[in-house]
């Protein structure tokens, strides 16, 4: 429910700051709000998940975030609604979506079997693509024309639904300490960083999401200018690519159960890497939108099956009481890459053309894979010593 919110708000942020102002620097600090509170608070939020009650958490963020999309409803319905009013108000929301976010996905390790975590992992998958990818952000932009207040009233009454049914879930003990905790800040903070860097399995997880992030931000900076001059598409054509790698995430959603059943999660990683690498070489050499939403297609597929297995396979190998601290260090390497690769991509692309980025995320992907490809066999053991001695 949350995720269907915020779908239908990922359409109707954008519009509502464009509606408020057309200063191309104020719009884009709309699109920066949605990266920075992950980068700012992810990893304190992994140290009070793993400190503190973790529904109550959710509890609380979901209900901040309830009473902020108030304020914000009552400014637009009221008309006093201002760019810097709604812009602080989108931030605000970012940054309880970053405690909410990080505390419920550790919820699912502690709910369901081990054996189970893949399954579980990609139906929650679905849900998101089909509510937060598909569903959402088309019925945002229409409730958006029929009045800028229904699609923040539609996220209001969502978020509420969701605060309803996590109010009902029970919850076993994952292992915190009594209390706030006897320890520092600081002290949480490096047991987080230090166990993912001692653990192999996830170490090699974590830089493996961080490096191609890097490389995936590159290009995916540039994409709108991708489409229009290389692909020759308009809007509307852009705006299909999403919606083509989001159907692609559906397929995946459908035979992941098959693969899983004959594969191992090593073999998947490996090959959902190199069909990454190929997707950029692919995109690089196109001029073609029929074969662009092919590659979209199968990339979307890709995304998903590899999303949910590197899930998983943190979940299976990280403590309960860990789970919080290293699913943020995890959440850093994402943001943080995708911040670095956007940098590299928009330098690349004002020097030597909008295919650039896309060349640089092939030779980047295909080097890492290289480098790594012992080792992604090996973090997926089922046994922890095994995956310790990586």
């Amino acid at each position: 429910m949350t995720n269907f919110g915020d779908g239908v708000a990922m359409a109707a942020a954008p519009l509502l700051i464009a509606s408020l102002t057309r200063d191309p620097f104020l719009i884009s600090l709309g699109a920066l709000i949605g990266w920075a509170p992950p980068l700012a608070f992810s990893l304190y939020a992994g140290v009070l998940s793993d400190r503190l009650d973790r529904r109550r958490i959710v509890l609380v963020a979901n209900a901040v975030r309830l009473a902020i999309l108030a304020g914000l409803v009552a400014m637009i319905a009221t008309g006093t609604v201002t760019v810097t009013g709604a812009l602080i108000a989108l931030a605000l929301i970012g940054v309880t979506e970053v405690f909410a976010d990080n505390t419920t996905s550790t919820l699912t390790p502690m709910l369901v079997a081990r054996d189970d975590l893949a399954v579980a992992n990609a139906r929650l998958q679905t849900g998101f693509l089909t509510l937060n990818q598909l569903a959402g952000p088309p019925l945002g932009a229409l409730l958006f024309t029929a009045g800028a207040t229904w699609p923040f009233a539609g996220q209001l009454l969502l978020v509420a639904a969701g605060l309803v049914m996590i109010s009902r879930v029970a919850l076993p003990p994952h292992g915190r300490r009594n209390g706030a905790g006897s320890t520092g800040l600081w002290h949480d903070l490096r047991e987080g960083f230090g166990w993912t860097i001692r653990h192999a399995a996830v170490r090699t997880l974590a830089l493996t999401i961080l490096i191609f992030n890097i490389t995936f931000g590159a290009a995916w900076s540039v994409l709108v200018l991708y489409s229009l001059e290389r692909l020759d598409l308009g809007p509307i054509g852009f705006g299909l690519l999403t919606t083509i790698s989001a159907i692609g995430g559906l397929i995946g959603t459908a035979l992941y159960g098959a693969i899983t059943r004959r594969l191992s999660l090593g073999v998947i990683m490996r090959v959902g890497l190199i069909l990454e690498t190929l997707t950029h070489l692919g995109l690089a050499l196109t001029t073609s939108p029929w074969v662009a939403s092919v590659i979209f297609l199968v990339f979307g597929a890709h995304a998903f099956i590899w999303g949910t297995t590197s899930v998983t396979v943190r979940q299976r190998a990280v403590p309960a009481e860990l789970q919080g601290r290293v699913g943020s260090v995890n959440t850093i390497c994402v943001f943080g890459g995708l911040v670095a690769g956007s940098l590299i991509g928009g330098a690349l692309a004002a020097r030597y053309g909008v295919t650039a980025p896309f060349w640089f995320a092939f030779a980047g992907s295909a080097v890492f894979v290289a480098a790594l490809w012992r080792q992604l066999m090996h973090i997926t053991h089922d046994e922890p010593e095994a995956v310790l001695q990586g």
